[in-house]
This record gives C-alpha cells, sequence and structure tokens, in this order.
C-alpha cells in the first residue's frame, strides 16, 4: 500500500494538498482500516504526508531541497552501511551480482520490455544484500524503511522519462552497480563506500530532473551554487 501510494503522488495521481481518508483507501485496498493508518503513519515518517489533528491526512509538496536532504541522509546511512559489509558479503553472492551485471552490460537496454525489471531486480537485490551484511541491525532497519520512498523514486523516474533517456540511465546505474560489486570482491572499503557515494549522488540528480517541477530543480541548483 505504502508503495502505491508513493507512485500515485510522484506520478501525478495524487497532488499537494490532496486529502487522503482511511476509508477510502479502505475500500481502494480491501482492507481495514488498521493496515491504512498503519500506512499513513509511515507515509507521514519519510515526510510524504502531513497527519493534521481533525483534517486528516494531506499531501505534501515534496521539493527538490527535500529530495536533496533525504538523499544526503541516504547517502550517510548507505556508505557506511557498504563499508561494513565489505568482507562480510559470501564471495559466490557477490560473483554472482557481478555476472548478472555483466550480463545486462552486454544486452542493448529496451525500455518497454523486461531489460527495466531485471535492472531494477539486480539493483535492488545489491542494496539489500548490503544492508542484511553490514552488521549493524538499528543501520540495517533504517536503510530498509527508507527504501521504500526511494525504490518509488526510481520505478516512477523510469515512467516519466523519454526512452532514451531512460536507457541511457539504466547503462549508468548497470555501471555503477558495477563498481560497487568489484570494489566488495577487492575487499576495498574506501573503494566501495565512494563507489556508493557516486551512485546516490547520480541517482538524486536523476530524480530531481524527471520527478519535479522544473521550478523546484532550478531552486536546488540556485542553492547547490550559493553552497559551492
Amino acid at each position: 500500500m505504502v508503495k502505491s501510494l508513493l507512485g500515485d503522488v510522484f506520478s501525478g495521481r495524487v497532488r499537494a494538498g490532496d486529502h487522503l481518508t482511511t476509508q477510502d483507501l479502505a475500500d481502494r485496498f480491501g482492507v481495514s482500516h488498521t493496515p491504512v493508518r498503519e500506512a499513513l503513519i509511515a507515509l507521514a515518517g519519510i515526510g510524504v504526508i502531513d497527519l493534521l489533528p481533525n483534517r486528516g491526512a494531506v499531501v505534501r509538496r515534496v521539493t527538490a531541497a527535500e529530495v536533496h536532504e533525504v538523499c544526503q541522509v541516504r547517502r550517510a546511512l548507505e556508505c557506511e552501511a557498504t563499508r561494513s559489509a565489505c568482507g562480510r558479503i559470501e564471495l559466490a553472492e557477490l560473483h554472482a551480482l557481478a555476472d548478472d551485471l555483466k550480463r545486462m552490460m552486454a544486452v542493448k537496454p529496451r525500455p518497454g520490455t523486461r531489460f527495466i525489471e531485471q535492472a531494477r531486480a539486480i539493483a535492488s537485490r545489491l542494496h539489500d544484500l548490503i544492508a542484511d551484511s553490514c552488521g549493524n541491525s538499528f543501520l540495517a532497519k533504517e536503510l530498509n524503511r527508507l527504501k521504500t520512498l526511494f525504490r518509488a523514486f526510481r520505478d516512477v523516474s523510469y515512467t516519466r522519462d523519454e526512452p532514451e533517456q531512460v536507457a541511457r540511465r539504466l547503462r549508468i546505474e548497470i555501471g555503477e552497480h558495477t563498481a560497487i560489486v568489484d570494489a566488495l570482491l577487492a575487499g576495498d572499503r574506501k573503494a566501495a563506500g565512494l563507489a556508493m557515494s557516486r551512485h546516490i549522488q547520480s541517482a538524486v540528480a536523476h530524480w530531481i530532473r524527471t520527478l519535479l517541477e522544473p521550478g523546484d530543480e532550478a531552486h536546488q541548483l540556485k542553492e547547490n551554487h550559493r553552497s559551492a
């Protein structure tokens, strides 16, 4: 339910200022009010909606600055998890990922086929493996809490971009994931953390370009210029 609602928000089916009622959502998903309330609390926790007294859930306007900020947090957490997971992950699992990434790199990306689904599955596998292998249960839990938001960014961006841009982005992501896996296979904690950092920064730039309004992107570019 959380993933479906995030998709609605970032695809524009649900707009900023819209009210989400537990009854409407319960009817839509065919569930009781309890899982609906839990989903709304989860969405409030990641900043997508506001839970207001006597007004229920109201969709927030997510800006480029907010996407940038939440991804800064994700970068800090995931880079630490990557460094910590280095040397903990079974080599057979890393070699399997490396083989799958190599196979994907050899295929010409064709949006609208299974290529996107396969690339997405490999990406999720890598990020989940790192979180599960970091040796810090609290860190893994936080990454798990945030991953639904980031995967909604990723999945909706694929649907909103031009086909040739989707193909280009997928090729870039496969290369970034390969760099992470190669560093993990080499047991190089520093290189693995840097590869993950570059990957997340690249993803943020893509999400801001594809998911948000032009005014938000311009604002973020201006803020980045000021802080440089």
